[in-house]
């Protein structure tokens, strides 16, 4: 007997179109213990992009959107398009590449949001995010829809484009988000309930 296991339902819709089987869907373990929520006084004024810049991810997107708005983001990545990001990037984006992992969990903590503009099958980063206390700002397909809570833990856009990006970076300031209902929510992910 040959048994399927999915990381999401976007995957197991996927083996069930290719293969025409039915899976069971064990999330992936997320080291939420490894994150925490920062004091509000700790707050940054700025959003972030974090992890493998790459064409699919859409991270163009995301400057470009900052750049329009003139709103401060930071980039954690490196990639083949790092360079490419470099050059597009405004006065308001850092494009940092790669940084150690208690750079990364600190600028999760700090944040106003994550900016999560590909699809992933599952994305561990919005998991992290709010396992951090932090929202995230995420386009409405893939697996961030099976993490994100929308309204709770976060928002999302429905096309990939600068104005959507725009739209929902907007659009967030009028939910009421609470930080540990968030981190909270992120533990349902955690190595935990993995194992």
């Amino acid at each position: 007997v040959v048994s399927f296991v999915a990381n999401s339902e976007t995957l197991a819709r996927r083996i069930r179109r290719y293969y025409g089987v039915d899976s069971v869907v064990i999330h992936p373990p997320v080291d939420t213990g490894a994150f925490s929520i920062a004091d509000p006084s700790e707050l940054g004024d700025y959003y972030l992009m974090a992890g493998e810049l790459v064409s699919y991810k859409r991270p163009d997107l995301a400057v470009r959107a900052f750049n329009e708005l003139k709103l401060r983001l930071v980039v954690n990545g490196g990639g083949a398009m790092m360079d490419a990001l470099r050059r597009i990037a405004g006065p308001t984006v850092t494009v940092m590449g790669t940084q150690p992992f208690d750079v990364l969990r600190n600028h999760y903590a700090r944040c106003r949001a994550l900016v999560f503009p590909g699809e992933e099958d599952f994305g561990m980063v919005p998991v992290e995010a709010m396992a951090s206390g932090r929202p995230v700002i995420a386009f409405g397909k893939g697996g961030a829809v099976e993490t994100v809570a929308a309204g709770t833990t976060g928002i999302f856009f429905n096309e990939q484009s600068v104005e959507a990006i725009s739209a929902a970076i907007g659009s967030l300031a009028d939910l009421p988000l609470d930080s540990a209902e968030i981190a909270k929510h992120a533990e349902q992910f955690g190595r935990a309930q993995f194992l």
